[in-house]
This record gives structure tokens, sequence and C-alpha cells, in this order.
């Protein structure tokens, strides 16, 4: 395909367009650049020079663009084709992902509601992308009807900027449209989690179902997340003289090889050894109903906070963190890749010190 730079007169003034040819079948693009058609002083003359090495380095990287399969002809069919469907299809891909498919599932929701009647790729464009950023800021709610916290504006946005780049790589557009959009900034996340006092209240207080009990616990001891939990078996949880008892796995987030070292007390939660291949937690189920027990147990112990299985994470973490193990440490039996993912419990360490230097006030 071969791109040329035209010229065209338009209401007095010339016209910078692009020529596409290819087999038989041409197209235009306007630049929206324009020339003075009879330029007489010298700033008319240097202003065009300029908006014309504008347009020849447009014409370039256009050329370059095609060359690398980026930019073309449309394929006129699949530009018909449903663009909810194919977030739909995307989001069905990510169904094993529990807390990704959620993700994708919540921002295909407020898409619907953005776009009730739906639309096709031929529609897709920018100023579609900054309409959809602009729902989620000022218009999207959640089930409670509240606004979207930052955090989920955040990865709203960014799940659709990933299925357009999808989109893209699967012929349905020739280029993203989320491209030159600026996202949201990421938020601080608000890391809930069990003081000691509060995590051995918990353990005094029955819950409706003691498998979810015995595992939130045994997450609290280890700082392992849901997902590890429920796939662990019986080969992972090993013992050396040397280490102790210790968990050899692979987390499901990070495809990570981790040797990670447990108590004695949280290897006693796991009752008696079952076959190597048996699953260590049976039946474990992560529903909206179990969160709800979850909750109805912590509320059982006194404890108001909203608690969800992954607090347990963050209940290992600031109580490793409060008894003094340093930073590095916490990082490593966390998993962390990167250590700036841990000061966040570190900041909230920081905060609680603060909190409680000022709770000690004198009339002087």
């Amino acid at each position: 395909m071969k791109v040329t730079l035209r010229k065209r007169n338009q209401g007095g003034k010339t016209s910078l367009y692009l020529d596409y040819y290819h087999k038989g079948k041409r197209k235009t693009e306007y630049l929206r650049l324009y020339l003075e058609p009879n330029p007489k002083s010298k700033d008319e003359k240097k202003v065009n020079k300029k908006t014309l090495q504008l347009a020849e380095t447009i014409r370039a990287q256009r050329q370059i663009e095609i060359q690398n399969g980026v930019y073309g002809f449309r394929d006129n069919e699949k530009l018909k084709a449903s663009f909810i469907n194919y977030i739909q299809l995307l989001t069905e891909k990510r169904i094993d992902s529990k807390g990704n498919y959620g993700n994708w599932d919540s921002m295909l929701k407020h898409l619907k509601a953005h776009i009730p009647m739906d639309i096709t790729f031929a529609e897709v464009d920018r100023k579609f992308v900054q309409g959809f950023k602009e729902y989620l800021d000022k218009d999207a709610k959640t089930k409670s009807n509240q606004n979207l916290s930052q955090n989920s504006k955040y990865s709203y946005f960014n799940k659709l900027r990933a299925a357009l780049k999808q989109a893209v790589k699967d012929g349905f557009i020739p280029i993203n449209p989320a491209e030159g959009v600026d996202g949201f900034k990421q938020g601080e996340p608000q890391r809930e989690f069990l003081t000691l006092e509060e995590l051995q209240a918990a353990v005094k207080e029955e819950c409706e179902i003691p498998q979810l009990k015995t595992a939130f616990i045994f997450s609290c001891l280890t700082g392992l997340r849901w997902s590890d939990i429920n796939k662990l078996l019986w080969s992972e949880v090993q013992h050396s003289n040397e280490m102790g008892y210790y968990i050899r796995f692979r987390q499901k987030k990070t495809k990570g090889a981790e040797t990670l070292p447990i108590s004695e007390q949280a290897f006693g939660l796991l009752g008696e050894r079952q076959d190597k291949d048996e699953r260590v937690f049976k039946g474990l189920k992560y529903s909206a109903w179990h969160n709800l027990k979850l909750q109805q147990w912590m509320m059982r112990a006194g404890i108001s906070k909203t608690i969800t299985f992954h607090c347990a994470r963050h209940t290992y973490a600031t109580l490793q963190l409060s008894a003094g193990t340093d930073i590095y440490t916490v990082s490593k039996l966390l998993g962390h890749r990167e250590l700036k993912t841990t000061q966040i419990y570190a900041k909230v360490i920081d905060q609680k010190k603060q909190e409680a230097a000022n709770r000690i006030k004198l009339d002087l």
C-alpha cells in the first residue's frame, strides 16, 4: 500500500489529506491541516513550510504503520460486529480467574449501562472512549447506589483499554482509539485487617461453615491467598529437620514458584494428612453466600469491620510487621515481586502508630 500526501482547495484554503491506494481500492484521511494558497509574507511562507513538514511526518508514520500491519483498509464485515458481544467473549475467557473475571464482568455491566442499544466496531472511536471514561467518573453507580471508588474507575477503564488493544490484534479495528486518552490514576487501596485481639476473638467464636473458618485462620497465619489455599495439595505440604513445616507451591496469581515456611500451629489446623493428590481444604467455596457467613462470624466476635477472605492476607502482613519482622522478609513471605507492594502495609502500621501516639492527652 502506498500513502501519498495530497492537496485540495477548500473554503479559500488548501486542505492537506492522505491518499491510501492498495489493490485497486482507495481511501482518504483528512489531516485538518491547511495551507495559505497564495502566501505573500515571510510569516505565511514559514507557516506553510512547517505545516507541510508536519503533514509529511504524519504521512511517513502512516507508511510505517502499514508496513507493521497496524494501519490499513478496514475489514467491513468485522466493523459491523457487535462491540458488546466481543467484550462478552473476552470476559468469559477469564471465568477461571475469579478476581480478574469479576472486574471484567463489572466493566461489561457498566458498558451496557452506558450504551444500552449496543454499537458496532465502526462506532468505537476516541469520542466513545472518552465518553465511557466520563460515565465512570460522573454517572456510574455501585449496587448500593454509591459513586465508584477511584480504584474501580481505574480498573474498569483499563479493562476497556485492554479490550481495545486485543481488538486491534484480532483485526476488528485498525488502531486503538484509547491511545492518547489519559486513564484514571490509581487510588491508595484500603486494606482492612484484624488486630491480634480481634483475630483471637474470632478464633473463639463459631462459624456456620467450619471449613471456611479454618481456611481463614490458616490464611491469617500464613498469608496465603484464597486461590492458593483452595488448590493446595497435601503433596505441597512438606517437612524437613532444617526448615520445619513449609509449603512448596506455585502462586496462581503470579505463577511464581514459592517455598513458604509455616508454623506448627498453622500445620495443626490442617488435620490428618491425606493422599498426596488430595486437596487439603476440600469443598472450600467462594461466593456471596460464603462472604456473608464470614461477615456474620466476624460480627459474632464483636468485629464491625467489613471483612472478606483476602483480609486474612492483610492481617498476616500487618501482624508480621507489627511484631517487628523486617519489610523485606515480609515481602518474600507474601511472594511479592516488588517491595513497593509490601510498603503499603508499612504505611498502615505507621498510621496506627500515629493514632496510638495521639491517644494520650493531658490538660496542660
